[in-house]
């Protein structure tokens, strides 16, 4: 299995609320980056947290990628969703090559969970960050990271 993480894109500082935030043209910049790095993958699913910035980050990656598969909103990756809720809940995408556009402080104590099998090492994700992580299964300890790439300010 090919686990693809994405963080959103840099977003406005505040909204009135969390979930609203909307990403920024520098946020945008850094998702079309991003999506450079997934063309010609064979991405199966996209999986999006309902918050704003994730909706935008998703809609700039899917243009980008001219993706015409299967988008779903989940309420599971949102910023606080629980991992092990979270995992379950993956398990029922058992799927060859999966996107996930979500938020940290989720998007790297997932990582690090299914990497080093703990949650003391998250993995670290900057906004537009992309990582691949690798694995016959989706089992905490028991994927690699492969790809771990960030956006820079240019």
């Amino acid at each position: 299995m090919k686990l693809w993480l994405l963080r959103h894109g840099e977003a406005e500082p505040t909204a009135r609320s969390d979930a609203q935030r909307n990403l920024t043209a520098y946020g945008r910049q850094q998702v079309g980056e991003a999506a450079e790095h997934l063309r010609d993958r064979p991405v199966q699913v996209v999986l999006v947290s309902p918050f704003v910035r994730a909706q935008q980050t998703a809609d700039v990656l899917c243009e980008a990628l001219a993706f015409s598969g299967n988008r779903v909103t989940v309420p599971w990756l949102t910023p606080e969703s629980d991992l092990r809720h979270t995992l379950r809940e993956l398990a029922a995408y058992p799927l060859q090559e999966l996107l996930l556009v979500t938020h940290q402080p989720l998007v790297g104590a997932l990582a690090g969970l299914l990497i080093h099998g703990h949650r003391q090492q998250p993995l670290p994700m900057d906004t537009a960050s992309l990582a691949l992580l690798e694995g016959d299964e989706l089992v905490a300890g028991l994927m690699h990271l492969s790809v771990h790439l960030h956006q820079t300010r240019s």
